[in-house]
């Protein structure tokens, strides 16, 4: 089965598990699937906390 995969080098969309346009490797543009045991939930709001807090958001 194929997936839609991302080049966050060039920003554009393939099905190749490399991009033909830079070479670079493509990832999955979906977010990780939501579990109530979470291992990551915690990395992911102090990760959140330190982007908004270099914006000068908080």
């Amino acid at each position: 089965m194929n997936h839609i995969l991302f080049c966050q080098n060039c920003r554009k969309y393939t099905i190749a598990e490399q991009c033909s346009i830079c070479s670079a490797k493509t990832v999955m543009p979906k977010p990780a699937r939501y579990g109530p045991e979470d291992p990551y939930s915690s990395y992911r709001r102090q990760a959140k906390e330190a982007q908004l807090k270099a914006r000068g958001w908080l």
